[in-house]
């Protein structure tokens, strides 16, 4: 077992649950509520991960954060940090991957309140701020409970974007998925078949805490009903 590679897996997943989860609250919120015509394209961008193959998303994020880059030039020489074949750069990738994953959720979450709720919160004299807070989020907590799984889930086993972005190198960019495609290549069955037994075992446990976590919930609201 590598447990090198799989701390390294958590590190990238809590990193990118960090960041991302509140991306994806705002976002959300903004999409489920917003009446812009651009709202369909916009939802066709956040959604791309998921048709795309990572080899796309991790080409034209080599392309546009490499050394050579504009982006990329502007970064090194303001943070001294390269993107490619970085921990950093894998945790940019990882974001932009999971994008789907932590907004659309939460979207549908917001898209469930009621907007008689907003007017009842406007009488009774809450700011935006309290309404958001006492009113909003409690009863899209689901949706962003699903959408904080789901990132966390994917995020460890990630392969295709964090081979391209990452490479392969041992305590920077190897992770869990990457350890397992190691082994598989090295004709290495046994050692291939317990990272992957571990990390599916995780998975499950991470998504059946989540599942759990909600059930409990809506059998709490059933009852204070």
């Amino acid at each position: 077992m590598d447990w090198n590679a799989f701390h390294l897996s958590l590190q990238l997943a809590a990193w990118t649950l960090v960041l991302l989860l509140p991306i994806g609250i705002v976002t959300g919120r903004w999409l489920a509520k917003t009446q812009t015509r651009a709202r369909p394209w916009l939802q066709a961008f956040f959604a791309l991960p998921l048709v795309l193959p990572p080899t796309v998303v991790g080409y034209y994020l080599l392309v546009f954060t490499g050394t050579r880059s504009p982006i990329g030039e502007f970064i090194m020489s303001w943070f001294g940090v390269s993107l490619v074949f970085s921990f950093p750069g894998l945790v940019v990738a990882s974001i932009l991957v999971n994008l789907p994953f932590a907004i659309l959720p939460v979207q549908r979450a917001f898209e469930a309140v009621s907007n008689e709720l907003y007017d009842a919160a406007a009488c009774c004299g809450m700011t935006p701020w309290q309404t958001f807070t006492r009113i909003e989020m409690p009863l899209a907590w689901p949706g962003v409970l699903s959408a904080a799984v789901l990132t966390l889930g994917h995020t460890l086993g990630e392969f295709g974007v964090v081979l391209m972005v990452g490479g392969n190198i041992p305590g920077e960019t190897r992770t869990l998925s990457i350890a397992i495609f190691d082994r598989v290549q090295a004709f290495d069955p046994l050692a291939a078949g317990r990272m992957a037994g571990f990390l599916l075992l995780i998975s499950l446990v991470t998504v059946a805490l989540g599942y759990g976590v909600l059930e409990r919930r809506g059998q709490q609201r059933q009852k204070s009903a």
